[in-house]
C-alpha cells in the first residue's frame, strides 16, 4: 500500500463511500418526511392531502426510504431532487435571492445531492445490485438453454 498513490487507494474506496453518501442523505431526507407526515422527531404533522406540504412529506418518506436502501436509486434521487428544486424555487426564492438569504440552504442541498445521484447511481451495497445481479444470472441462463435448444 505504501507503493500506490493516494489517489489509487481513495478510488477503490469510491463505491463505499458514495454508499454511505446515499444512506446519510437518504435518512436524513427521509426523516423529514417522517416529522412531518406523522409528527415524529419532534415535528408537527401537516393535514394529510395538503398541498403541497403533505405530497411533499410523502416524496421525503418514500423516496429517502428507497434511497437508503439503494432501491431504484436513480429514479427515487431524480423524483427528490426535482421535489427539493420545486421548493427551493416556489417556498424559498422569492424571500431572497441567495440560500443563505432566504433560508433554503438544506432544499438547496438536497437537490443537488440527490442530483449527483441520479448521475453516479447507488455506490456499493445497494439492493439494486441484487436484482441486476439475478437478472443477469437469469439471462446467462436463459442464453445457455437457448443455445443448447439451437445445437440440437
Amino acid at each position: 500500500m505504501a507503493n500506490r498513490p493516494l489517489t489509487s487507494v481513495l478510488n477503490q474506496g469510491q463505491p463505499y463511500a458514495l454508499a454511505l453518501f446515499r444512506v446519510v442523505f437518504g435518512l436524513l431526507f427521509a426523516c423529514h418526511g417522517a416529522g412531518s407526515l406523522f409528527g415524529a422527531l419532534d415535528r408537527t404533522s401537516v393535514p394529510s392531502g395538503t398541498w403541497p406540504n403533505w405530497h411533499s412529506a410523502v416524496i421525503e418518506l418514500v423516496c429517502g426510504t428507497l434511497i437508503v436502501l439503494g432501491l431504484g436509486t436513480r429514479a427515487a434521487a431524480f423524483l427528490a431532487s426535482g421535489a427539493m428544486a420545486y421548493a427551493y424555487f416556489k417556498v424559498h426564492q422569492p424571500e431572497g435571492l441567495f440560500p443563505i438569504q432566504n433560508g433554503g440552504e438544506m432544499s438547496a442541498m438536497f437537490c443537488w445531492a440527490f442530483l449527483l445521484l441520479v448521475f453516479t447511481g447507488p455506490g456499493a451495497l445497494a439492493l439494486d445490485r441484487l436484482f441486476v445481479a439475478r437478472g443477469e444470472s437469469r439471462t446467462a441462463g436463459q442464453d445457455h438453454n437457448d443455445r443448447t435448444r439451437a445445437s440440437v
